[in-house]
């Protein structure tokens, strides 16, 4: 094979010489260049990709107050919500969600772009199989599997600290928002054998439900995402209700942060490990 002309070798060396070996080329992404429009799916791309790998994501995405992975979103690029900064950025692929907005996804798919909706999960089994899909889009079908593993390691641990416990419990969020049996909050209660009061009160995904019909339901427990005492709105004073209150006081709620419960996805392993600690704090 013939050699490379003296002065390209020359240079090369130089090269090497003068910046330590390290290439200064930009670095290209190994597998395809994304873009994310939804909170959920911001999650997922920050688990399973390359950092290279990221285009930008949602503008929701450094919410620490819903976002599981807000402090690693701090390292990327802020989208707007519009088709406009995603066209220039010219990504492989954007994922989005079902109920992001139509017309943004409809001109993105109108001008070629590889675009790859996600629903929002019921169950574990369609939590799994969107972990895999985003493990496929990024090309690294390990890190998911290495999620799941981590997602059924951490309901076992659930399911055993649950054992003939026999519980139930009402996930209860502001103004009296119930997520119901057919939602996914409800899925993670069945799944380690918690019954969800809000089948008894005919709530299905979701809804509001009275102050005197939770009374009446008398779940062992409620679930909320926050503890403490002070109402900054009306919506937070519901759940500090005199009421709710001498039924159900710290002792008697369990206590799960709304990022590690908004979406489904890597963050359920850690909403089950926080079920469990807050099980051990209610039951002793």
């Amino acid at each position: 094979m013939p050699g490379r002309p003296a002065f390209l070798s020359r240079s090369i060396a130089t090269a090497f010489a003068l910046f330590g070996g390290v290439c200064l080329a930009p670095a290209l992404a190994a597998g395809p260049r994304i873009a994310s429009m939804n909170l959920c799916t911001d999650q997922l791309l920050v688990t399973l990709a390359d950092p290279e790998q990221i285009l930008g994501l949602s503008r929701y995405s450094r919410d620490a107050w819903q976002s599981y992975a807000a402090s690693d979103a701090r390292h990327y690029p802020i989208l707007s919500g519009g088709a406009e900064d995603i066209l220039v950025l010219k990504p492989d692929i954007v994922v989005a969600g079902l109920f992001d907005k139509r017309s943004t996804r409809e001109l993105l798919k109108a001008q070629g772009l590889h675009l790859t909706e996600f629903s929002v999960p019921r169950n574990l089994d369609e939590v799994k199989g969107q972990i895999r899909e985003m493990g496929d889009i990024v090309q690294h079908r390990d890190r998911a599997e290495a999620e799941i593993a981590r997602l059924d390691a951490a309901m076992a641990r659930a399911r055993q600290a649950v054992t003939d416990r026999h519980l139930s419990v009402l996930p209860l969020s502001r103004r009296g928002w119930v997520s119901g049996g057919d939602s996914l909050v409800s899925s993670l209660l069945s799944e380690t054998g918690i019954f969800n009061a809000a089948s008894d009160l005919g709530v299905g995904l979701g809804g509001y439900v009275s102050l005197e019909a939770i009374v009446n339901a008398r779940p062992d427990f409620l679930l909320v995402s926050e503890a403490g005492d002070r109402a900054e709105d009306d919506g937070r004073a519901f759940l500090l209700h005199p009421a709710l209150e001498r039924f159900y006081p710290p002792s008697r709620r369990i206590v799960i942060p709304e990022r590690l419960t908004v979406c489904g996805g890597v963050m359920l392993a850690d909403t089950l490990d926080v079920l469990v600690r807050e099980l051990q704090r209610v039951t002793r």
